[in-house]
């Protein structure tokens, strides 16, 4: 992903992660509104206690929440620190696409699946879903921008991003068959398409890094709730977090991952 332009990746990355910011924020809207089914144009953004709409001043991401101490202007009710959380986890994850890709097509396509990826991992912790809508946006999202990299770069990732995208649903879409639906939902298996075309555009590593990743980690919590007796068996877990946790690890560290197994087992 290098050579496109004389940008300096430090610029680029610092850029995308103040963009960050402002996507953050508009990512609370989108956890907020979307499982509702409320628009995310209008009304503005309002105290949901006292209904006044936020004045622009206090709508500065994380700067407005540390001024305003963590409440409202106008009744003083708490606002929740996960809305200046999510702004800069969405700023650190910009920036270190930046960091990673460069001023790429791929990274509009990463910054794509990103943003998404972070509204769809908290609606899935509160709701249990990931919806359709923010998983079609993203990935009309994704191919528009990956075209873009193909008439500019050749199509020489295609082959291997199509292959994956096929392996990412069959394997979702051939677990959610197999157990009538019960091992994860139908938000999963439209959603894993999208990650396993954005992965394999980087190649095979990556997206088998990011699918199996997704799985371990899965595993490894589960297991830590049921060993702490917060979680019991049989109780259904969001997979979507993991999910999307896996696809994050293939996309930043896949490829010196896959190669260290490669050279592991004799291969590299």
């Amino acid at each position: 992903m290098e050579g496109y332009t004389l940008i300096p990746t430090s610029v680029v990355a610092a850029s995308l992660a103040v963009l960050g910011l402002l996507v953050g924020s508009f990512l609370n809207v989108v956890v907020h509104r979307v499982p509702a089914g409320l628009s995310l144009v209008s009304p503005g953004s309002a105290c949901p206690r006292c209904h006044h709409q936020i004045r622009a001043r206090d709508n500065v991401p994380v700067v407005s929440w540390l001024l305003l101490h963590g409440r409202c202007r106008d009744c003083s009710v708490a606002i929740p620190v996960r809305y200046p959380l999510v702004e800069v986890a969405t700023a650190v994850l910009f920036g270190l696409t930046g960091w990673k890709f460069g001023a790429s097509p791929y990274t509009a396509a990463a910054l794509v699946v990103t943003a998404a990826g972070v509204a769809l991992f908290l609606i899935d912790l509160d709701h249990r879903r990931l919806p359709f809508g923010v998983t079609g946006a993203a990935g009309t999202g994704v191919v528009l921008v990956l075209a873009l990299d193909v008439v500019r770069n050749g199509p020489g990732p295609v082959p291997t991003a199509l292959a994956s995208t096929g392996v990412w649903l069959a394997v979702y879409g051939g677990i959610w068959l197999a157990t009538a639906g019960r091992g994860m939902g139908l938000g999963d298996v439209a959603l894993a398409p999208v990650l396993g075309l954005a992965l394999g555009w980087l190649g095979w590593g990556p997206s088998v890094i990011g699918l199996g990743s997704g799985f371990v980690v899965g595993a490894v919590v589960g297991g830590v709730l049921l060993a702490t007796g917060r979680a019991r068996r049989g109780l259904r877990i969001p997979h979507g977090p993991f999910l999307l946790t896996g696809a994050a690890l293939g996309m930043f560290a896949g490829a010196p991952l896959w190669s260290a197994y490669l050279r592991a087992v004799g291969l590299g």
